[in-house]
């Protein structure tokens, strides 16, 4: 159990951080506000399990899985081309890294993986797969964004006397875009923010970091 834990500390601490602040913080607060409006418009208010089935619920969570999803997925790919000098978060402006090795040349390795050592269209579907699995992230919470808030959206509209919206007809309102570029835009700015502070700020012992020695102007290999 000590190995385990030891091994795969990063990943437990951030998943179980996902679902304290997803089911505890997120949910619990979200099923009071919505049980709040409810109460406010005569109507009923649901038990915690059943606000989980709910467009409120869905819409604020897709919403945000998305622009965090493209936001790791657009970084994955722009940092293959592109470069900052001195910051942690990029390749050195000149010269290749291990990331850029062909791997066509460890075929043969007894500890390569198995698409790898296997070639062909394998080979050129797994040297692509971390964007490839961002993206299918990204695009299956953008259609579960516009489903959601679809329903969420319609009960809005018939309240008002207009029609209700489909899933297509809600990604043409402002209202969809608007959900999804505030979010967007916020991801995008957390990025830019580790990849410029980088260059000049320090945090010991963290691999998102240069060595708190190493000059401004110097990009880690």
């Amino acid at each position: 159990m000590r190995r385990i834990l030891r091994d795969n500390g990063l990943a437990i601490v951030l998943g179980l951080m996902f679902i304290l602040t997803l089911f505890v913080g997120q949910a619990w607060s979200g099923m009071r506000a919505y049980n709040a409006d409810q109460m406010e418009h005569g109507e009923s208010t649901v038990s915690f399990p059943t606000y989980l089935t709910t467009s409120h619920f869905g819409e604020a969570t897709f919403e945000n899985w998305e622009s965090e999803f493209l936001q790791m997925g657009a970084f994955v790919v722009l940092t293959i081309w592109l470069r900052q000098r001195g910051s942690a978060e990029s390749k050195p402006v000149e010269g290749d890294t291990d990331v850029d090795e062909d791997p066509e040349k460890h075929r043969k390795a007894s500890d390569a993986p198995w698409a790898v050592r296997r070639g062909g269209v394998w080979l050129a579907l797994y040297r692509r797969s971390l964007t490839i699995a961002f993206m299918m992230l990204f695009l299956a919470s953008f259609v579960m964004h516009a489903w959601t808030g679809a329903r969420e959206y319609t009960p809005e509209q018939v309240a008002h006397g207009q029609a209700g919206v489909n899933t297509w007809q809600f990604m043409e309102r402002a209202e969809f875009w608007f959900q999804s570029f505030q979010n967007w835009q916020s991801e995008f700015l957390a990025v830019a923010a580790i990849v410029v502070l980088s260059i000049v700020l320090r945090q010991q012992g963290s691999p998102e970091s240069k060595p708190v020695h190493m000059a401004h102007a110097e990009t880690p290999s």
